[in-house]
Protein backbone atom coordinates (compact mmCIF):
# COMPACT_ATOMS: atom_id res chain seq x y z
CA UNK A 1 0.00 0.00 0.00
CA UNK A 2 2.90 2.39 0.59
CA UNK A 3 3.88 1.92 -3.07
CA UNK A 4 0.57 1.61 -4.94
CA UNK A 5 -1.78 3.53 -2.66
CA UNK A 6 -4.91 1.50 -3.42
CA UNK A 7 -5.85 -2.06 -4.29
CA UNK A 8 -7.17 -0.83 -7.63
CA UNK A 9 -3.84 0.76 -8.52
CA UNK A 10 -2.03 -2.41 -7.52
CA UNK A 11 -4.19 -4.55 -9.81
CA UNK A 12 -3.93 -2.03 -12.64
CA UNK A 13 -0.13 -2.20 -12.55
CA UNK A 14 -0.25 -5.96 -13.08
CA UNK A 15 -2.95 -5.68 -15.75
CA UNK A 16 -0.60 -3.34 -17.62
CA UNK A 17 2.23 -5.82 -17.10
CA UNK A 18 0.24 -8.51 -18.92
CA UNK A 19 -0.14 -6.22 -21.95
CA UNK A 20 3.63 -6.31 -22.45
CA UNK A 21 3.76 -10.04 -23.22
CA UNK A 22 4.59 -10.37 -26.90
CA UNK A 23 2.50 -12.42 -29.39
CA UNK A 24 3.60 -16.05 -29.33
CA UNK A 25 4.25 -15.86 -25.60
CA UNK A 26 2.16 -17.08 -22.70
CA UNK A 27 0.85 -15.95 -19.32
CA UNK A 28 0.73 -18.50 -16.51
CA UNK A 29 -1.60 -17.03 -13.88
CA UNK A 30 -2.79 -18.44 -10.59
CA UNK A 31 -6.41 -19.53 -10.78
CA UNK A 32 -8.80 -17.38 -8.76
CA UNK A 33 -6.87 -14.11 -8.71
CA UNK A 34 -8.78 -10.81 -8.78
CA UNK A 35 -6.43 -9.66 -11.54
CA UNK A 36 -8.04 -9.54 -14.98
CA UNK A 37 -5.27 -10.02 -17.57
CA UNK A 38 -5.28 -7.96 -20.76
CA UNK A 39 -3.02 -9.79 -23.18
CA UNK A 40 -2.34 -9.08 -26.84
CA UNK A 41 -3.74 -11.32 -29.60
CA UNK A 42 -1.55 -14.39 -29.98
CA UNK A 43 -0.74 -14.68 -26.27
CA UNK A 44 -1.96 -17.85 -24.58
CA UNK A 45 -3.27 -17.83 -21.01
CA UNK A 46 -2.82 -20.83 -18.72
CA UNK A 47 -4.04 -21.19 -15.14
CA UNK A 48 -2.37 -23.02 -12.26
CA UNK A 49 -2.87 -23.67 -8.56
CA UNK A 50 -2.23 -26.40 -6.04
CA UNK A 51 -5.45 -28.29 -6.72
CA UNK A 52 -6.99 -27.03 -9.97
CA UNK A 53 -6.29 -25.25 -13.25
CA UNK A 54 -4.52 -26.16 -16.47
CA UNK A 55 -1.53 -27.08 -14.33
CA UNK A 56 -2.04 -28.51 -10.84
CA UNK A 57 -1.00 -31.23 -8.39
CA UNK A 58 -2.75 -34.47 -7.52
CA UNK A 59 -2.05 -37.42 -5.23
CA UNK A 60 -0.21 -35.22 -2.71
CA UNK A 61 1.66 -37.24 -0.08
CA UNK A 62 3.18 -35.47 2.94
CA UNK A 63 5.00 -37.18 5.80
CA UNK A 64 8.28 -38.40 7.25
CA UNK A 65 9.96 -35.18 6.14
CA UNK A 66 9.08 -35.59 2.45
CA UNK A 67 6.49 -34.36 -0.06
CA UNK A 68 5.59 -36.27 -3.22
CA UNK A 69 3.09 -35.10 -5.84
CA UNK A 70 1.82 -35.91 -9.31
CA UNK A 71 2.08 -32.98 -11.73
CA UNK A 72 -0.85 -32.59 -14.11
CA UNK A 73 -0.55 -30.55 -17.35
CA UNK A 74 -2.96 -30.25 -20.30
CA UNK A 75 -0.93 -32.74 -22.34
CA UNK A 76 1.09 -34.76 -19.80
CA UNK A 77 1.22 -36.13 -16.27
CA UNK A 78 4.40 -36.67 -14.26
CA UNK A 79 3.92 -39.00 -11.31
CA UNK A 80 5.87 -39.29 -8.06
CA UNK A 81 7.72 -35.96 -8.10
CA UNK A 82 9.68 -35.37 -4.89
CA UNK A 83 10.05 -31.76 -3.75
CA UNK A 84 13.65 -30.96 -2.88
CA UNK A 85 12.37 -28.33 -0.42
CA UNK A 86 9.49 -30.16 1.31
CA UNK A 87 7.28 -27.29 2.43
CA UNK A 88 3.57 -27.13 1.72
CA UNK A 89 3.62 -23.79 -0.09
CA UNK A 90 6.18 -25.20 -2.51
CA UNK A 91 3.57 -27.55 -3.93
CA UNK A 92 1.88 -24.60 -5.63
CA UNK A 93 5.18 -22.82 -6.29
CA UNK A 94 6.49 -26.03 -7.83
CA UNK A 95 3.45 -26.37 -10.07
CA UNK A 96 4.08 -22.87 -11.45
CA UNK A 97 7.78 -23.56 -12.01
CA UNK A 98 7.06 -26.88 -13.71
CA UNK A 99 4.40 -25.27 -15.90
CA UNK A 100 6.93 -22.71 -17.11
CA UNK A 101 9.53 -25.39 -17.73
CA UNK A 102 7.07 -27.66 -19.56
CA UNK A 103 5.92 -24.87 -21.88
CA UNK A 104 9.55 -24.19 -22.76
CA UNK A 105 10.37 -27.72 -23.82
CA UNK A 106 11.91 -29.20 -20.67
CA UNK A 107 11.33 -32.96 -20.66
CA UNK A 108 9.28 -34.78 -18.04
CA UNK A 109 12.36 -36.55 -16.69
CA UNK A 110 14.34 -33.30 -16.49
CA UNK A 111 11.48 -31.68 -14.59
CA UNK A 112 11.33 -34.59 -12.16
CA UNK A 113 15.08 -34.50 -11.56
CA UNK A 114 15.13 -30.71 -11.25
CA UNK A 115 12.39 -30.61 -8.61
CA UNK A 116 14.07 -33.32 -6.53
CA UNK A 117 17.50 -31.67 -6.67
CA UNK A 118 16.36 -28.10 -5.95
CA UNK A 119 17.63 -27.08 -2.52
CA UNK A 120 16.13 -23.61 -2.20
CA UNK A 121 17.94 -20.57 -0.88
CA UNK A 122 19.77 -19.89 2.36
CA UNK A 123 17.51 -19.28 5.38
CA UNK A 124 14.31 -20.31 3.61
CA UNK A 125 13.27 -23.65 5.09
CA UNK A 126 16.97 -24.44 5.05
CA UNK A 127 17.65 -27.93 6.43
CA UNK A 128 20.94 -28.28 8.32
CA UNK A 129 20.33 -31.72 9.81
CA UNK A 130 17.71 -34.18 8.59
CA UNK A 131 17.71 -37.67 10.03
CA UNK A 132 15.05 -40.02 11.39
CA UNK A 133 15.84 -38.95 14.95
CA UNK A 134 16.84 -35.29 14.58
CA UNK A 135 15.84 -32.39 12.33
CA UNK A 136 17.32 -28.89 12.44
CA UNK A 137 16.54 -26.08 10.04
CA UNK A 138 16.73 -22.31 9.68
CA UNK A 139 14.00 -20.06 8.28
CA UNK A 140 14.00 -16.32 7.61
CA UNK A 141 10.31 -16.01 8.57
CA UNK A 142 9.88 -12.85 10.65
CA UNK A 143 6.23 -11.81 10.18
CA UNK A 144 3.39 -13.61 12.02
CA UNK A 145 1.83 -15.00 8.82
CA UNK A 146 5.19 -16.28 7.57
CA UNK A 147 5.89 -17.94 10.90
CA UNK A 148 2.47 -19.59 10.95
CA UNK A 149 2.97 -20.94 7.43
CA UNK A 150 6.42 -22.24 8.29
CA UNK A 151 5.24 -23.96 11.46
CA UNK A 152 2.21 -25.51 9.73
CA UNK A 153 4.45 -26.86 6.99
CA UNK A 154 6.82 -28.42 9.54
CA UNK A 155 3.86 -29.89 11.41
CA UNK A 156 2.68 -31.54 8.18
CA UNK A 157 6.08 -33.12 7.70
CA UNK A 158 6.60 -34.24 11.29
CA UNK A 159 3.16 -34.91 12.75
CA UNK A 160 4.35 -36.99 15.68
CA UNK A 161 7.47 -35.04 16.63
CA UNK A 162 8.00 -32.37 19.24
CA UNK A 163 8.73 -29.09 17.45
CA UNK A 164 10.88 -26.47 19.15
CA UNK A 165 11.59 -23.00 17.74
CA UNK A 166 14.10 -20.34 18.66
CA UNK A 167 12.66 -16.98 17.63
CA UNK A 168 14.45 -13.66 17.54
CA UNK A 169 11.94 -10.80 17.13
CA UNK A 170 12.98 -8.27 14.47
CA UNK A 171 12.46 -4.56 15.23
CA UNK A 172 10.93 -2.92 18.29
CA UNK A 173 8.12 -1.32 16.27
CA UNK A 174 7.08 -4.62 14.68
CA UNK A 175 7.09 -6.33 18.06
CA UNK A 176 5.02 -3.51 19.56
CA UNK A 177 2.44 -3.67 16.78
CA UNK A 178 2.18 -7.44 16.34
CA UNK A 179 3.23 -9.13 19.59
CA UNK A 180 -0.18 -10.82 19.97
CA UNK A 181 -0.04 -12.08 16.37
CA UNK A 182 3.50 -13.37 16.94
CA UNK A 183 2.30 -15.16 20.07
CA UNK A 184 -0.61 -16.75 18.18
CA UNK A 185 1.69 -18.04 15.42
CA UNK A 186 4.35 -19.30 17.80
CA UNK A 187 1.69 -21.01 19.90
CA UNK A 188 1.33 -23.54 17.07
CA UNK A 189 4.63 -24.96 18.31
CA UNK A 190 5.31 -27.31 21.21
CA UNK A 191 8.15 -25.23 22.64
CA UNK A 192 9.31 -21.63 22.11
CA UNK A 193 12.68 -20.15 23.03
CA UNK A 194 12.67 -16.36 22.68
CA UNK A 195 15.77 -14.19 22.43
CA UNK A 196 16.07 -10.45 22.81
CA UNK A 197 14.75 -8.21 20.01
CA UNK A 198 17.08 -7.58 17.07
CA UNK A 199 16.93 -3.76 16.75
CA UNK A 200 18.41 -3.34 13.24
CA UNK A 201 18.05 0.40 12.59
CA UNK A 202 15.84 1.18 15.58
CA UNK A 203 16.33 2.48 19.10
CA UNK A 204 14.67 0.65 22.03
CA UNK A 205 11.07 1.52 22.88
CA UNK A 206 10.25 1.62 26.60
CA UNK A 207 8.16 -1.37 27.64
CA UNK A 208 8.74 -3.28 24.40
CA UNK A 209 10.66 -6.54 24.75
CA UNK A 210 10.32 -10.23 23.98
CA UNK A 211 8.37 -10.51 27.23
CA UNK A 212 5.30 -9.14 25.39
CA UNK A 213 5.28 -12.21 23.14
CA UNK A 214 6.21 -14.54 25.98
CA UNK A 215 3.29 -13.43 28.15
CA UNK A 216 0.77 -13.99 25.34
CA UNK A 217 1.81 -17.52 24.33
CA UNK A 218 -0.92 -20.12 24.85
CA UNK A 219 -1.19 -21.67 28.31
CA UNK A 220 0.71 -24.89 28.68
CA UNK A 221 3.31 -24.31 25.97
CA UNK A 222 6.93 -24.86 26.99
CA UNK A 223 8.66 -21.48 26.83
CA UNK A 224 11.64 -19.47 27.99
CA UNK A 225 13.55 -16.28 27.24
CA UNK A 226 17.28 -16.64 26.65
CA UNK A 227 20.17 -14.43 25.56
CA UNK A 228 21.31 -15.47 22.11
CA UNK A 229 24.86 -16.17 23.29
CA UNK A 230 23.44 -18.64 25.83
CA UNK A 231 21.48 -20.65 23.25
CA UNK A 232 24.13 -23.37 22.70
CA UNK A 233 24.43 -24.02 26.42
CA UNK A 234 20.64 -24.21 26.76
CA UNK A 235 20.31 -26.66 23.87
CA UNK A 236 23.09 -28.84 25.27
CA UNK A 237 20.78 -29.74 28.15
CA UNK A 238 17.55 -30.06 26.17
CA UNK A 239 16.19 -33.07 24.26
CA UNK A 240 15.50 -32.06 20.64
CA UNK A 241 13.45 -33.78 17.97
CA UNK A 242 12.70 -30.98 15.47
CA UNK A 243 14.36 -27.58 15.96
CA UNK A 244 13.91 -24.47 13.84
CA UNK A 245 15.60 -21.08 14.10
CA UNK A 246 13.19 -18.31 13.05
CA UNK A 247 13.82 -14.64 12.32
CA UNK A 248 15.56 -12.10 10.11
CA UNK A 249 18.13 -10.87 12.61
CA UNK A 250 21.61 -12.13 13.45
CA UNK A 251 20.58 -15.34 15.22
CA UNK A 252 21.57 -17.15 12.03
CA UNK A 253 25.18 -16.52 13.03
CA UNK A 254 24.68 -19.18 15.71
CA UNK A 255 23.33 -21.80 13.32
CA UNK A 256 26.76 -23.34 12.53
CA UNK A 257 27.60 -23.80 16.21
CA UNK A 258 24.12 -25.22 16.92
CA UNK A 259 24.57 -27.63 14.01
CA UNK A 260 27.91 -28.85 15.38
CA UNK A 261 26.47 -29.22 18.86
CA UNK A 262 23.52 -31.31 17.68
CA UNK A 263 25.69 -33.43 15.38
CA UNK A 264 28.14 -34.15 18.19
CA UNK A 265 25.34 -35.14 20.50
CA UNK A 266 23.78 -37.40 17.86
CA UNK A 267 27.15 -39.08 17.25
CA UNK A 268 27.73 -39.64 20.95
CA UNK A 269 24.29 -41.20 21.35
CA UNK A 270 24.62 -43.52 18.35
Amino acid sequence: MDIYGTCEAYLESFRHYTTLIQPGGALIIRKGLALQPDVQPGVKIYTYSRDEGDFHAENIRIGNGEIFIDFVAPDTRINDIRLGVPIGINIENGVAAMALAHLNGVTDEEIKQGMASFRGVDRRFDFKIKTDKLVFLSDYAHHPAEIAQSVKSIRELYKDKKITAIFQPHLYTRTKDFYKDFADSLSLLDEVILTEIYPAREQPIPGVSSRLIYDNLRPGIEKCICKKEDIPALLAKKPIEVLIVLGAGDLDNYVPSITRLLEQRANSES
